[in-house]
């Protein structure tokens, strides 16, 4: 794989589809673009990077991103989430 390609598969990840909410430590700086419906049938969308960098403080003190490096909410998009001026 030539230099421009191994940068080019660094920054974009494909759109992805996801039984839950998820920030994950390693999808930073990809330009994730999550999709995932809740246990009522709601679909949210969200982009990884916006809702992380609006949250950052926040997410790095929580003691599941330190020990596992993600945060996950399995029922609905959490309410301190849907409360953002923006998330896509």
């Amino acid at each position: 794989m030539t230099k421009v390609k191994k940068e080019v598969a660094k920054v974009v990840v494909a759109n992805m589809t996801t039984k839950r909410f998820v920030i994950r430590k390693n999808l930073i700086g990809k330009n994730a673009i999550i999709k995932f419906s809740s246990y009522d049938g709601i679909e949210y969308v969200y982009d990884h990077d916006v809702v992380f960098n609006q949250l950052k403080d926040r997410f790095e003190a929580m003691p599941c991103f330190a020990k596992y490096k993600s945060y996950t909410q399995t029922f609905d998009m959490p309410a301190f989430v849907k409360a953002l001026p923006t998330i896509v």
